[in-house]
C-alpha cells in the first residue's frame, strides 16, 4: 500500500472536527476480530497460508449470507486469489470491483518488539504484520459486504470483491484478475488514498490515488574478457559502467502533468509558504512555467512529481579481487509517470550512458504501463459524500503515487481504478512495511462506514 503520495499533498489544509458516524458496537466486534484473526495468518511469499486466509475470509461472508459458490479461491503457486460476487439487480450494469491483496510483506520476529503474527491489541491500537498493510481495509470490506447480504441490501450492479494473493511481489494473480474482470465499470481499490490526520488527530485531507508511476527495474551491464589484474586494460568493465552511472546521474527526464498532479500541487499550494508554495501554485496554473519548475525540480520532496526519476540502487562486478573485472552490473530503479510507455525509458537509459558496450535490459519486476484514470464525477461525488459524513468539508485531493498497487493492472486492462482507502492514520502511526506495524482501533467504525457509504452510491 502506498500513501505516500496523498500524505505530500495534503500538508496543512483545513482541519474539520470529527463528526464520527453511529457505531455499532457488534458490527465494530465483528471486524476487529476480522481482523485480528487476519493478522495471524502469515501470507508471506513462500509460506503457503494465502488459501487458508482466503477461506476463512469466505467463512465471514458465507455466515453473512453468501452462497459458497459464489465465493471463488483459486491456488497459484504458494499463494491464492478470491473472487466473491454480490448479484446485482440489473444485468445491464457493468460490475464494480472492490480490490485488495492477501499477502504481506515479511517480517522477522527478532526485529519485532511483539511477534509480527500474533496480533495484539494495546493502546488502542492492533499490531502485527499488514494490519495496515492491506488487512485492515480488506477486513473492514468483508465485514461491510456480509452486513450488506444479512441486511438484504440489492445492488444494481454487481459487487466483485477481488483480493490478489502476490500484490507485494510479483502480482502474477493480479494479472489474472484484471483480465478475469476486465469488463467491470471501475475499481474501487482497498490498497491506496485513504485520509490523514495531524499529531492532534484533527483530520487533514483525503487523497484519492487515481494514478502511479510505473514500477520498473533495468539492469546495465558490461561485460569484458578480463585478465590478471597486474596488466591494468582499458575495457575495464567497473570503469565504464562507471561512467555511464555518472552520466546518468546529471541527467534529468522531462517534466511531465496531468490533471491528477495539477490538482494535488495546486491544492498543497495553498498551505505551503514561501517559494515552493509559490513554484507549486504556478506549476499547477501552467505546467511550462520554467521557473516554477526548477524550484520544484531542486526540492526532493516534489522532483518526482514533476517527471520520470530513475536511479541507481544496486551494483556488482568482478570475479576476484587479483582479477580484472569481466562483468559489472547495475540495477536502475525508474519510476515511470504515467503514460510513458517503459520501453521508451529503457531506450532513453542506453541513449544518455552513451556507451554502446553498455546493454539494458528490462527486469521482470511485475510491473507493466498504466494510465492515469479519469477523474470521474461520480467518484468524487461518492467519495466526497462518503468522508463529508465524518469530515464535513474535508479537502478531497486527487493523489498520484509513485509506488505500485492492483490497480496498475486494472488501469493496463482499460478498467478506471481509485484507491480510497477509509483509514484515517497520523504520520506518526505509519509502519507499513516496517517494525511494529499498527492500526488505530478507533479508525474501525468510520472505515466501516466509509465502505458502507460508497458501495450504497456507486452499485445502484
Amino acid at each position: 500500500m502506498n500513501r505516500i503520495a496523498a500524505a505530500a499533498v495534503i500538508l496543512a489544509l483545513a482541519s474539520p472536527a470529527l463528526a464520527a458516524p453511529k457505531p455499532d458496537p457488534a458490527l465494530h466486534a465483528q471486524a476487529l476480530e476480522v481482523l485480528k484473526k487476519g493478522v495471524a495468518f502469515p501470507t508471506v511469499a513462500g509460506r503457503g497460508k494465502t488459501v487458508a486466509y482466503a477461506e476463512y475470509l469466505k467463512g465471514v461472508l458465507v455466515a453473512g449470507g453468501y452462497r459458497a459458490d459464489e465465493i471463488t479461491i483459486e491456488p497459484m503457486g504458494d499463494t491464492a486469489f478470491l473472487i466473491a460476487r454480490y448479484p446485482g439487480t440489473d444485468p445491464k450494469k457493468k460490475p464494480i470491483v472492490i480490490s485488495g491483496h492477501m499477502d504481506v510483506v515479511e517480517a522477522n520476529p527478532s526485529d519485532w518488539t511483539r511477534d509480527p503474527f500474533t496480533p495484539v491489541e494495546e493502546n488502542g491500537y492492533v499490531f502485527g504484520r499488514g494490519v495496515v498493510d492491506n488487512k485492515f481495509d480488506v477486513s473492514m470490506v468483508v465485514t461491510t459486504l456480509a452486513k450488506l447480504r444479512r441486511e438484504g441490501w440489492k445492488p444494481g450492479r454487481e459487487v466483485i470483491l477481488a483480493l490478489s494473493g502476490d500484490e507485494e511481489t510479483l502480482m502474477r494473480t493480479t494479472a489474472v484478475l484484471a483480465q478475469r474482470l476486465k469488463g467491470a465499470e471501475l475499481v474501487l481499490n482497498t490498497d491506496g488514498g485513504g485520509g490523514s490526520l495531524n499529531e492532534d488527530g484533527k483530520a487533514v485531507a483525503f487523497g484519492i490515488q487515481g494514478a502511479e508511476k510505473t514500477y520498473a527495474d533495468f539492469a546495465l551491464t558490461v561485460t569484458d574478457p578480463g585478465g590478471h589484474s597486474s596488466r591494468p586494460t582499458p575495457g575495464n568493465a567497473i570503469y565504464r559502467l562507471g561512467r555511464g552511472l555518472e552520466r546518468l546521474s546529471a541527467f534529468r527526464f522531462p517534466t511531465l502533468s496531468n490533471e491528477i498532479t495539477r490538482a494535488s500541487l495546486a491544492a498543497a499550494a495553498q498551505n505551503t509558504p514561501g517559494a515552493i508554495g509559490e513554484a507549486l501554485k504556478r506549476f499547477a496554473a501552467d505546467p511550462t512555467d520554467a521557473a516554477a519548475i526548477e524550484t520544484l525540480s531542486a526540492d526532493p520532496a516534489w522532483n518526482p512529481s514533476l517527471r520520470t526519476t530513475c536511479v541507481a540502487t544496486m551494483i556488482t562486478g568482478g570475479h576476484a579481487s587479483n582479477a580484472l573485472p569481466q562483468k559489472a552490473t547495475a540495477n536502475v530503479n525508474c519510476r515511470i509517470f504515467p503514460g510513458t510507455p517503459s520501453e521508451s525509458v529503457r531506450q532513453t537509459l542506453e541513449q544518455v550512458v552513451a556507451d554502446k558496450t553498455i546493454t539494458v535490459t528490462r527486469q521482470d519486476d511485475g510491473s507493466i504501463d498504466s494510465p492515469a484514470s479519469p477523474l470521474r464525477a461520480d467518484v468524487i461525488a461518492a467519495v466526497t459524500k462518503a468522508v463529508h459524513a465524518r469530515f464535513p468539508g474535508l479537502a478531497i485531493v486527487p493523489a498520484q503515487s509513485s509506488g505500485a498497487t492492483d490497480s496498475m493492472y486494472f488501469r493496463a486492462a482499460g478498467v478506471p481504478s481509485y484507491g480510497v482507502s477509509g483509514l484515517f492514520m497520523k504520520d506518526s502511526d505509519e509502519f507499513s512495511h516496517g517494525l511494529n506495524e499498527r492500526a488505530p482501533v478507533s479508525a474501525i467504525d468510520g472505515d466501516l462506514a466509509h465502505w458502507d457509504s460508497l458501495l450504497r452510491d456507486l452499485a445502484k
